[in-house]
């Protein structure tokens, strides 16, 4: 077999279970226009429940993150649910928070420090609505403006730290993690709340303390197996470590008369070390309930536990030869290190698989078949997006897919007029 039909080793059969088959899709689909976008719901549903589990013996509430769904509906879906576990926003824009705002959704977390004017003001205006809306900052620089905003708009705006909880070793001269906020040591987060405090027009609120080298850093990978080991021990050293150090931060805050109403932590691949005693009072969670197919590669019980339930479909068009189907469209690549993992995932009928030479088109996406498994044209096939809330700036809604039937359609952001980044 040569290169051109060489099937790709990068796109490995889920092990997570199959909640719907191809045959219960394929009838949903009959006579929808492909491509298109769809969720499970009931997988959603059983997902949630799952993720509320993990944290309920700890007490804390969950904050979803909406870059990992970018659906209106299904972020009320979560803040509806009845336990009351749920509760407010992490969102990725001032915009986005004011267009959320607009939908009813009143408790933000902007995790990500504006800087444009506009997006102070936007700050300003849903604080002076009575919107309960927290900013992230990590630097001194933005304090006097986003003060000097506030006051303009005759209101305070609450400030969150983001916190750099990246594992560094070596003195400082080995990295692990992401390069985001400054804020590493306690007594740097105790300096600028200070700051904060000082600052009219901004009140100091407490901290925003993610641990990416954890949540994000699946140690049961098929694509880079021979690094899971030191993986599982980043994770596990790390967690260890920078639980410690965001507990000795809310201490130091407590003793300087700083008291922190809210420390948020955690992520879906790491809600099973994001505990109080870590010094949280909240986590989050965003792609644990899509579950898009890069978190299919950890160990954890809590996130093996979870099943896929964003996908989107696209339609054989070609027959290029007796082992190969063609589709059209399926392109959609995750954002981060262009790897193999990034690419989507073909989910059903089972045993496709991309070809290393073209892997995941712009307008074409040839696949590999295996014996015995008859495609024809216009039939659909099932893939997986590597990251859950990047497919639905790809799609203007999503079908919702419960009790094996099609209950309805829904906007996404996109699909509603809306692109934030």
């Amino acid at each position: 077999m040569n290169r051109s039909t060489s099937p790709a080793k990068s796109t490995p059969r889920p092990s997570d279970p199959v909640a719907l088959s191809y045959g219960e899709i394929k009838r949903c689909l009959a006579g929808q226009r492909l491509p298109l976008a769809f969720v499970d719901l009931d997988a959603f549903d059983r997902n949630v429940e799952r993720t509320l589990e993990t944290i309920r013996p700890h007490s804390i509430p969950l904050r979803p993150a909406t870059k990992s769904l970018r659906v209106p509906f299904l972020i009320k879906r979560l803040l509806a649910h009845p336990s009351g576990q749920i509760r407010g926003v992490m969102c990725y824009s001032a915009r986005e928070a004011e267009y959320l705002s607009g939908l009813g959704i009143d408790d933000f977390l902007l995790a990500y420090p504006p800087f444009q004017q506009a997006d102070l003001d936007s700050v300003a205006n849903l604080a002076s609505e009575g919107k309960r809306i927290r900013v992230v900052v990590d630097s001194e620089e933005l304090l006097p403006r986003l003060g000097q905003t506030a006051r303009d708009h005759g209101t305070e705006v609450d400030v969150c730290l983001c916190v750099d909880m990246s594992l560094k070793l070596a003195g400082g001269s080995l990295h692990l993690g992401v390069r985001r906020s400054p804020l590493h040591s306690p007594e740097s987060v105790v300096n600028l709340a200070r700051r904060v405090a000082a600052t009219h027009g901004l009140r100091f609120q407490g901290l925003m303390a993610y641990e990416a080298q954890v949540a994000g850093l699946g140690d049961a990978s098929p694509f880079e197996p021979g690094k899971n080991a030191i993986k599982s021990l980043v994770r596990k050293f790390s967690a260890r470590e920078l639980g410690e150090r965001r507990a000795t931060m809310v201490q130091l805050l407590r003793q300087a008369g700083l008291e922190p109403a809210i420390v948020n932590g955690g992520g879906s691949g790491s809600l099973d070390t994001t505990t109080p005693e870590t010094g949280v009072t909240e986590v989050t969670a965003g792609s644990a309930f899509l579950k898009s197919h890069l978190f299919d590669y950890y160990r954890s019980p809590h996130m093996r536990a979870l099943e896929p339930a964003g996908f989107f479909a696209v339609e054989v068009t070609r027959i290029p030869a007796q082992n190969l189907v063609t589709c059209a469209g399926g392109g959609y690549i995750a954002s981060g290190p262009t790897t193999a993992d990034k690419a989507p995932l073909p989910h059903l009928p089972l045993g496709l698989k991309l070809l290393d030479a073209e892997m995941a088109g712009e307008v074409q996406t040839p696949l590999a078949i295996p014996a015995g498994l008859n495609l024809e044209r216009g039939d659909p096939v099932i893939f997986r997006h590597a990251k859950a809330g990047e497919l639905a700036e790809r799609f203007n809604e999503y079908v919702l897919i419960q009790h094996g039937k099609v209950l309805d359609r829904v906007p996404t952001y996109r699909g509603d007029g809306q692109c934030f980044l």
